[in-house]
This record gives structure tokens, sequence and C-alpha cells, in this order.
């Protein structure tokens, strides 16, 4: 199944696969400042597939902080920050705003509280590389 998504004003877009039909998508809330600040919940398929498309790439800014290993991709025109890759060993990983899904009925999203403070950078990317979205297209649409 093919979840689809993105910022408010549509120039970030993505489309997550791999959940069934009819199955729970994890929630989760990071309780990080940028994330506290921003409302961040984020959902991924270890064994997923992720599909970005930027319309207009002046319209699309990078934003790293802390530890600087995870890019937060934000739409300048709306605000919205739909997803966050990170780049482990040569390898894209990303994770997406579960508030950014279109269509997604709220009782399948299982919410839950994560707090990453104190974890080590090492520590950090190896649960990224078990847990968030291993095969990451991240393409700019021609002008």
């Amino acid at each position: 199944m093919h979840l689809l998504g993105g910022c408010h004003c549509a120039n970030i877009r993505f489309e997550l696969s791999g959940f069934a039909p009819d199955a729970t998508i994890p929630a989760r809330a990071c309780t990080c400042s940028f994330c506290q600040k921003h409302g961040g919940v984020w959902t991924s398929h270890p064994q997923g597939s992720l599909r970005v498309l930027i319309a207009e790439r002046a319209e699309h800014s990078i934003y790293r902080f802390g530890t600087g290993t995870a890019d937060f991709h934000v739409c300048r025109r709306c605000g919205a920050v739909p997803v966050v890759t990170s780049e482990i060993d040569g390898r894209l990983y990303g994770v997406v705003s579960a508030r950014a899904l279109d269509g997604v009925a709220p009782e399948r999203l299982q919410h839950a509280q994560v707090s990453f403070d104190g974890e080590a950078a090492g520590d950090r990317l190896a649960r990224r590389a078990r847990g968030w979205i291993p095969e990451v297209e991240l393409r700019v649409l021609p002008s």
C-alpha cells in the first residue's frame, strides 16, 4: 500500500510504501526541542520505500541541529517539515511526518512518545538504520 503526504502547499510531496492496507501506523512523538516546537510526530517502515519529490528547489531548505546527523526538509513557502533523512554508510534513510499523511484515519495511528536524549551519535545512526525507511529516493522536479 502507498501512503501519500507532503507539506501544506505541496512543494514537498512523498509516497511511502510498505504498510499493509489495514496496518496500524506507528506515530512517534519526539521530545527533542525541534520536534517539540514543530509538533514532530514521525513514522517509518523498516522494510518500506520512500519517494520524495520537491517541486521548487528554491522553496526547499535543509535544517540540521544537535548531532548534525539528520536533514529536516523544510518547505520555505508553508513552513512544514514533512520528511527527515539521514545518510548512514552511504545510504539514505528517512522518516515522514505522520501529521503530513493524506487521508489516513486517525485510529490507524498508534501514538507513542520517544526520547533520544543522551543517545550517542553512533547509537543514533544504528537505531535509524534498523528502524527508518531504508530505500529513499529524493528528487527535485525540473522547473
